[in-house]
C-alpha cells in the first residue's frame, strides 16, 4: 500500500530535476542570462560530454552477468508489437504511411528512460528498479536508436531515389557515397550521378552538390537589383530560399499544419510538406515542404537563361502575382492531397540487397560520430571485463569520468529547460495533434507493455516497474532524430516539452493505482 511518504520519496528525488529545468527556463526567458548562441553551446556540452559520461557511468557499473532476461524480453515485445502492427497499417491501409509509423514509433516506445527513468524508478521501487533503468537504456542506446537511424536513413534513400531516378530506380545495381556525405536527411544538398559500368549495369554515386550556393547567390541578385520581397522560388525542382538561407531553409517555429495529421486518416500519401509530393510536371516542389528536394544540374544553365529573360519581361507586379500563384497552387496541392490517392502509382525501388548496403553505410556513418555510441558499448565491455574478473577501474579514469558524469543529470534537465525557453510554443502542433500525441505517450505505450509483461510471465513489482517505466515522458534523442530528418519535429517537440510537464503527475498516478 502506497503511503504518504512514499510519495514524498519521490517527490523528493524528482523535484531538484524539475528545478534544474525551471532556472534554465527562467534565464531565456524571464531574466534574459543566455543568448541563443551561448544556449547552443551549453547544448552541444551536453550532448558531447555530459549524457555520453552519464551513460557511460550508469552502464559500466551495472552488471551485465545479472540482467533480467525476462524484463528486457518484455520490453522489447513491446517494441516489436508496436512496429509490426504499425507496419501493418502502413502496408494494407490507404492510410497508412512510412513518416507515421516513424513518429508513431517514437512515441509509443522510446521514453527518456536515462534522464527521468532511473531516480524516478530508484525512488518508487528501489535501486534494483535502476538497474533494470540501465538495462533498457543499452538496448535503447544499441539496437532502438539504431533501427530509428535505419528508418529515417532509408526514407531519406527513398526520397532520394523518388526524386532523381523516378522511371529508371528499378535499374540501380550499386550506390557509391562520397566520403563526405554524412546522412541522406535532406540538410544538405546532394546530387545523385548515374553511370553505366563496363558490365553494362547502372551505377549510382552520390554526392555533395555545388549547385545550390551558385543558384542562391544567382538568385539573391537579381532580388536584390528589383527590390523585390524575397520569397521561395522553384528551379528546376529545387527549394531555393533566398536572402535569409545559403543551404538549408530557415528554421521556423512550427512545419507542422494539422491538416497534416488529418491527412494521416484520410490518405496514404505524404503531405507536401514531408515529403517530395511534386506535380505540374514534377518540377514543383511545395512552398513550404520540410524536406527541399535534392538540386538537380543537368539543366541549370536552361533555367538560368529563363530567369534571365524572366527578369527583362517581367516587372515587380508581375513577381508579385507570380509569387501569389504560387502560393495558390501550393494551398491547392495541399487541399488536393486527399484526391492524389487514385492516381497514385507504386514508385520503382532499387534491389532489396542494394538499398540495404546503402542504409548500412549511411547508419554506420551517423553512428561512429556519434559520442553516445562510444559511450554506450565502451561501457558494456568495461562492465563485461569488470564484473567477470573483478578488475576495478584506475581511480584517476574514475575521478575524470565522474567529474563530469556527476553533473550530466543536472545538465541534461538544465539543457532541456533551455530548449523549453527557445521555443516560441509549449504546443507548437495544435492541442488535437498534441493531445492525440500524449495519448499515444501515456496510455498506448503502456496499454501494449502491460499485455507483453503478462505474455512474457511478469508479475507483482517488475510488473509494475514495466508499466511505469513505459509512461516517462517522451526521450529526447528521438525528438533529435526528428528534428535533423525534420519528420514531425513538431510533434516531438510538444511530446518532449509538455510531456515533461504533465510526465510526473501521471507517473505517481500509475503509481498510486498499481499499488492499490
Amino acid at each position: 500500500m502506497i503511503n504518504g511518504k512514499d510519495i514524498y520519496d519521490v517527490l523528493a528525488a524528482i523535484i531538484p530535476l524539475y528545478v534544474a529545468m525551471i532556472l534554465a527556463y527562467g534565464s531565456v526567458r524571464w531574466w534574459k542570462i543566455f543568448t541563443p548562441d551561448q544556449c547552443s553551446g551549453i547544448n552541444r556540452f551536453v550532448a558531447v560530454f555530459a549524457v555520453p559520461l552519464l551513460g557511460f557511468h550508469f552502464i559500466s557499473t551495472n552488471d551485465p552477468y545479472a540482467m533480467n532476461y525476462h524484463f528486457i524480453a518484455a520490453d522489447s515485445l513491446q517494441k516489436v508489437v508496436i512496429l509490426f502492427a504499425l507496419f501493418i497499417w502502413h502496408v494494407f491501409s490507404k492510410r497508412g504511411s512510412l513518416e507515421w509509423v516513424i513518429t508513431l514509433f517514437s512515441l509509443s516506445t522510446l521514453p527518456n528512460t536515462l534522464v527521468m527513468g532511473i531516480p524516478l524508478l530508484k525512488a518508487m521501487y528501489g535501486d534494483f528498479s535502476g538497474n533494470l533503468m540501465v538495462q533498457i537504456v543499452v538496448m535503447q542506446s544499441v539496437i532502438w536508436y539504431t533501427l530509428m537511424l535505419f528508418m529515417f536513413e532509408y526514407r531519406g534513400a527513398k526520397l532520394l531515389i523518388g526524386e532523381q531516378f523516378p522511371e529508371t530506380a528499378a535499374s540501380i545495381t550499386s550506390f557509391r557515397v562520397e566520403s563526405d556525405v554524412i546522412s541522406l536527411n535532406g540538410r544538405e544538398p546532394l546530387q545523385a550521378d548515374a553511370e553505366i559500368g563496363d558490365d553494362g549495369k547502372l551505377h549510382v554515386i552520390v554526392r555533395r552538390s555545388s549547385a545550390s550556393s551558385i543558384i542562391s547567390s544567382y538568385n539573391k541578385g537579381i532580388l536584390q537589383s528589383n527590390n523585390m520581397t524575397p520569397r521561395a522560388s522553384n528551379l528546376t525542382g529545387v527549394e531555393i530560399y533566398s536572402v535569409q538561407s545559403s543551404r538549408e531553409p530557415t528554421p521556423r517555429a512550427s512545419s507542422f499544419n494539422q491538416s497534416d495529421f488529418y491527412a494521416m486518416f484520410a490518405s496514404k500519401t505524404a503531405s507536401p510538406k514531408h515529403g517530395y509530393t511534386n506535380s505540374y510536371g514534377g518540377d514543383v516542389f511545395s512552398l513550404q515542404s520540410s524536406k527541399g528536394p535534392t538540386p538537380r544540374t543537368s539543366n541549370f544553365e536552361e533555367e538560368m537563361s529563363k530567369i534571365g529573360s524572366n527578369k527583362k519581361n517581367r516587372g515587380g507586379n508581375n513577381a508579385s502575382s507570380v509569387s501569389k500563384g504560387n502560393v495558390e497552387k501550393e494551398i491547392e496541392i495541399e487541399d488536393g492531397s486527399k484526391n492524389m490517392e487514385d492516381g497514385e502509382k507504386k514508385s520503382q525501388m532499387p534491389p532489396a540487397s542494394v538499398m540495404t548496403r546503402l542504409i548500412l553505410i549511411m547508419v554506420w556513418r551517423k553512428l561512429i560520430r556519434n559520442p553516445n555510441t562510444y559511450a554506450s558499448l565502451i561501457g558494456l565491455i568495461w562492465s563485461l571485463v569488470s564484473f567477470r574478473w573483478n578488475i576495478q577501474m584506475p581511480s584517476i579514469v574514475k575521478g575524470s569520468i565522474s567529474i563530469l558524469s556527476d553533473a550530466g543529470l543536472g545538465m541534461a534537465m538544465f539543457s532541456l529547460g533551455l530548449f523549453m525557453a527557445l521555443q516560441p510554443k509549449i504546443i507548437a502542433c495544435g492541442k488535437s495533434v498534441a493531445t492525440f500525441s500524449m495519448a499515444v505517450r501515456f496510455l498506448t505505450g503502456p496499454a501494449v507493455i502491460a499485455a507483453t509483461s503478462i505474455a512474457i510471465g511478469l508479475r507483482g513489482v517488475l510488473l509494475h516497474v514495466a508499466i511505469v517505466q513505459a509512461a516517462l515522458p517522451q526521450g529526447i534523442v528521438p525528438f533529435v532524430f526528428a528534428k535533423e530528418y525534420n519528420l514531425h519535429p513538431d510533434i516531438l517537440s510538444t511530446a518532449v516539452i509538455f510531456g515533461m510537464l504533465v510526465a510526473l503527475p501521471i507517473t505517481i498516478l500509475y503509481y498510486v493505482l498499481l499499488g492499490v
